[in-house]
């Protein structure tokens, strides 16, 4: 296996830098998911060349985008340097990922907008007879949306097996916890009576994130797939977690320099 944790890490340590010096936001909800990234991005057919027959990556949650530039950044896709532009006046790479980003495939960020685009890619693949898969990232306050399970419903009905939802379960959306705004629980549930194929996982458990990915690979599978990764808003860094204020607040000096040296405690 590979050191997922120290790759999780690095990413956090970027992460940090790149939304502090930018003086930008959703530090929380990039930190969620890059646990789950670092080990999807180890997997995904996805070179710098981006050759027609790729695997396809929509990060529907958008503003999560430093960590998609980082991870793009990674395969090489996008040059390391152009990060140090994050968030400075005239770069492309802004708070959402935009199609303007090398690797960027759908613009992100609209909510309920990822999976109705990731369901005709996928569908366009399996008409075509091609052989890549499509994934999304999505967060779980998109599954307050109509266009979600309406998308869900018709990825079902044409036997999509070459897509798969991740669904980044941290309990917070943008007012609230997502129990509060709008009660989904049991998620699985709502999955199997779609009629997908669920696996449920904590979102922070390599091997299990491992698990889960490498089934959505197997081509003996007549359905499409979610993983529910259960996560922690902020995760990594003790003063972030579980903080909704942290969906939107930027990160001063004194927060840099507290949360880097919890990063770099946990890489040891």
């Amino acid at each position: 296996m590979e050191d997922y944790k120290k790759i999780a890490n690095e990413a956090r340590k970027k992460v940090l830098e790149m939304v502090h010096l930018a003086s930008a936001s959703h530090i929380g909800s990039n930190f969620s998911c890059i646990d789950v990234m670092a080990v999807l991005f180890s997997k995904l057919n996805l070179d710098k060349d981006l050759k027609p027959d790729r695997d396809r990556f929509l990060l529907s949650k958008g503003w999560a985008a430093a960590s998609l530039f980082y991870f793009l950044s990674e395969k090489g896709v996008i040059p390391k340097k152009d990060l140090e532009t994050y968030g400075q006046p005239g770069s492309i790479y802004m708070g959402l990922a935009e199609t303007d980003v090398r690797g960027v495939e759908v613009s992100g960020g609209a909510m309920g907008h990822g999976l109705p685009m990731a369901l005709g890619m996928a569908l366009g693949a399996k008409f075509a007879e091609e052989k890549w898969k499509t994934y999304i990232l999505m967060s779980d306050g998109e599954l307050d949306c109509g266009t979600t399970w309406e998308s869900a419903a018709l990825a079902a009905q044409h036997k999509l097996n070459n897509l798969t939802v991740i669904v980044d379960s941290n309990k917070f959306q943008a007012m609230g916890a997502t129990d509060d705004v709008l009660d989904m629980e049991p998620l699985p549930d709502k999955w199997k009576s779609f009629n997908w194929d669920v696996i449920e996982i904590d979102g922070h458990n390599f091997e299990e994130i491992e698990q889960a990915i490498n089934k959505s690979f197997e081509n003996t599978r007549t359905k499409p797939l979610v993983i529910i990764a259960r996560t922690i808003k902020g995760k990594g860094v003790s003063f972030f977690e579980r903080k909704l204020e942290w969906h939107y607040k930027n990160i001063d000096k004194e927060n840099y320099i507290n949360a880097l040296a919890e990063l770099n405690s946990n890489g040891k």
